[in-house]
């Protein structure tokens, strides 16, 4: 069985090459990446495949028998067409399984909407592909705010709009696994999981990360309106708008779901302070 990931030498794209290798041989999987040579680390063969390329993936999906389609990083706008020309260079290459990791969220109120919306349309293009599918709604990222660290403890606190929202995390590592689960065992075939871990707020996050790193800092709530200022202006518009609308869903509770980790895995997702621990100790 060869299995083809797309974006494979991304962050998550790594976790679940490195999952997959170890199920089912290095030899069987395939890495497609817009440029190879970032790739090579894999051990993988890897294949090119820019997103904007039907053309690409045409070539790239030769002789795969399952694909997992890695959600595009591009504006939303442009995402759909994009996954399009993966979906149908798939089905023209007589692919029989695609995987897609979608995400967690609210379609229509806040700033991430726009992003949430267009995942949405890629799983209503997948469904009805005509190959068997699997959608994984990936939950927020803990990564990222261990990598911000530093930030708040120089800050001296989380800083963000988020409030006493609860955000299921979960990891890459953690999503590695289960799209490996998902992508090589038949059983879980026309499933929408919500792949999530434990539902906690800021505060709570803080502890544990005060816990772990042996830091001491606490959170402070600020309106959204001040937190997109901010962001934009440390990350541009397009970025700043989608980082304040994720901590607008997370004070909604948009990210607040029940999880269909173990459902899709057959284990229970780790907790906020393993996936913390776990980071540390990499």
């Amino acid at each position: 069985m060869k299995i083809a990931v797309t974006s494979a030498n991304g962050q998550l794209g790594s976790s679940i090459v490195k999952h997959l290798i170890k199920v089912i041989g290095k030899e069987n999987v395939i890495g497609i990446a817009r440029t190879p040579e970032k790739a090579k680390h894999l051990g993988i063969e890897i294949r090119k495949g820019d997103y904007n390329s039907r053309e690409e993936f045409e070539v790239a999906l030769q002789g795969i028998d399952a694909v997992l389609l890695l959600s595009g990083m591009d504006e939303p706008q442009k995402r759909i067409q994009q996954h399009r020309n993966v979906i149908e260079a798939a089905k023209a290459n007589g692919v029989k399984k695609i995987v897609y990791t979608s995400i967690v969220g609210d379609e229509e109120k806040n700033a991430f909407s726009p992003v949430v919306q267009s995942n949405r349309q890629t799983e209503l293009d997948v469904q009805n592909s005509g190959m068997e599918w699997v959608i994984g709604r990936n939950g927020i990222y803990i990564e990222p705010d261990l990598e911000y660290i530093d930030n708040y403890v120089k800050e001296g606190e989380i800083r963000n709009c988020a409030g006493e929202g609860k955000c299921a995390y979960t990891s890459r590592e953690e999503l590695g696994y289960a799209h490996t689960k998902m992508i090589t065992e038949a059983e879980h075939n026309g499933e929408i999981y919500n792949l999530v871990g434990e539902a906690i707020t800021q505060t709570e996050l803080g502890s544990y990360i005060n816990e772990v790193y042996n830091t001491n800092f606490g959170y402070h709530y600020i309106s959204s309106e001040v937190y997109a200022i901010e962001r934009k202006a440390e990350l541009g518009d397009f970025i700043g708008s989608v980082v304040t609308g994720i901590y607008e869903g997370i004070h909604s509770g948009a990210y607040y779901v029940p999880s269909d980790f173990e459902k899709a895995t057959g284990r229970t997702h780790k907790s906020a302070i393993e996936m913390i621990k776990a980071f540390k100790n990499k």
